[in-house]
């Protein structure tokens, strides 16, 4: 095995540790979401409790991508891939605490370490492709990123199981130090072996510079924190609570079913460069209209689910249909959206680019966050349906101003 990949193209054996770097932290990623929330709901949080844990990680990564792409250019995207890593350890160790000593305040600053490192690993991942593909291979590029972006979402499925096993077999401190152990050896692997200076910037960059001045990147980045505000004013609160409060799902069936719709978003976001079989040369053409499909798939749901309510008819397999259909065609725009800003981002320094957009990234899901609880409790499901619906709008109108990418220009 070894021989084989050692055999590869240099760029290749980068591309196949940068993202077994980003399965190992999206994995434990996942089963420290599943922990927590299971951990704190034997401990009697009720859900609306259990996700204002989550808030400083939200929050945090809105400021680690704005910030964190400013340092990769500075200091080269090896090293902020280690510091997440690091930091990630550190965040899984101070939940190994005993029971008594986990207060809110604590495990809310134990979520923003592992929010700040979570958008480093994710940040530095993505850039780092950019740097391992030729401008010549657009169509590689777009399977690459698809590829990376995809595993990675199935894979934070898959730790939501790995989660609650976890805390089956090895209760919730020794999960936490398993995981910290396993992500030790990751970062020792990644520091001997990845480029020391891939990603770094050959200017000094500025700080002023975390901002974009780029109307490409800055539409792009309207369109992704619409796109997430319009996935999570729904899908993070209002359905887990609803399911558990309307449909009268136990914990279990919840969990499972939001782990394996994350699961299979993941798969369809890997295949869909086959999906769209689309070139780089139309990639705008098919981000409006898979953008616009999206749109009005939600639309439906929103229709059909607000008569039915009206009625009192059953909503649950209405719901389940139509988060199926939702999430097929929200990973095929995330993919595109992934696509876009790794080849519209300036190779030199392209962590500034991709920092600014991921940074837009974690707003989105912010606001959708917050509004999600405060809309479902005020109006209800429908009008979070209704607010989704309406910056799916936004989303695709904006990203048609997206310009087609060309070769890859410099700073």
């Amino acid at each position: 095995m070894l021989p084989a990949i050692q055999a590869l193209p240099e760029k290749v054996r980068q591309y196949l540790l940068v993202t077994l770097n980003y399965w190992a932290f999206t994995l434990t990623d996942g089963a420290l979401r599943m922990l927590v929330v299971l951990h704190f709901h034997q401990l009697g949080y009720d859900a609306l409790q259990i996700a204002m844990l989550f808030l400083f990680y939200e929050f945090f990564g809105v400021v680690t991508n704005l910030l964190g792409g400013w340092l990769g250019a500075r200091i080269g995207l090896n090293r902020t891939m280690q510091i997440g890593l690091v930091m990630q350890v550190l965040a899984l160790l101070m939940l190994t605490v005993p029971a008594e000593y986990l207060l809110i305040p604590w495990v809310m600053a134990a979520q923003a370490l592992s929010g700040i490192a979570k958008d480093l690993n994710k940040m530095s991942a993505k850039s780092s492709v950019k740097h391992l593909v030729s401008e010549q291979q657009q169509g590689r590029l777009y399977q690459w990123v698809a590829i990376l972006t995809g595993s990675k979402n199935t894979l934070k499925g898959v730790g939501f199981f790995l989660g609650a096993i976890l805390l089956s077999i090895l209760g919730f401190q020794y999960a936490m130090v398993a995981m910290a152990m396993f992500l030790a050896v990751m970062a020792v692997i990644s520091a001997i072996y990845l480029q020391q200076d891939i990603g770094k910037a050959s200017f000094k960059a500025k700080f002023k510079q975390i901002f974009s001045k780029s109307p490409a990147i800055n539409y792009l980045s309207l369109a992704r924190l619409c796109l997430f505000a319009a996935r999570d004013v729904w899908f993070v609160v209002a359905l887990p609570v609803y399911f558990a409060s309307q449909s009268g799902w136990d914990d279990w069936s919840v969990g499972t079913f939001m782990a394996v719709w994350v699961i299979a978003y993941g798969v369809v976001q890997g295949l869909a460069p086959k999906i769209t079989e689309r070139s780089e040369r139309n990639v705008v053409q098919s981000a409006v209209l898979w953008g616009w499909t999206l749109t009005l798939t939600t639309l439906s749901l929103t229709i059909v689910f607000y008569f039915f309510a009206a009625e009192n008819q059953p909503l649950t397999w209405i719901l389940v249909i139509g988060l199926l259909l939702f999430g097929f065609t929200f990973a095929i725009n995330s993919s595109l959206h992934s696509y876009l800003i790794v080849a519209l981002a300036k190779s030199d320094g392209v962590s500034l680019d991709v920092g600014f957009y991921y940074m837009a990234n974690a707003m989105g899901r912010l606001l959708g966050t917050l509004a999600s609880g405060y809309l479902y409790l005020n109006y209800g499901l429908s009008a979070c349906l209704m607010v989704a619906t309406l910056m799916l709008a936004i989303a695709s109108v904006t990203v048609k101003f997206v310009p087609v990418p060309a070769k890859t220009a410099t700073r």
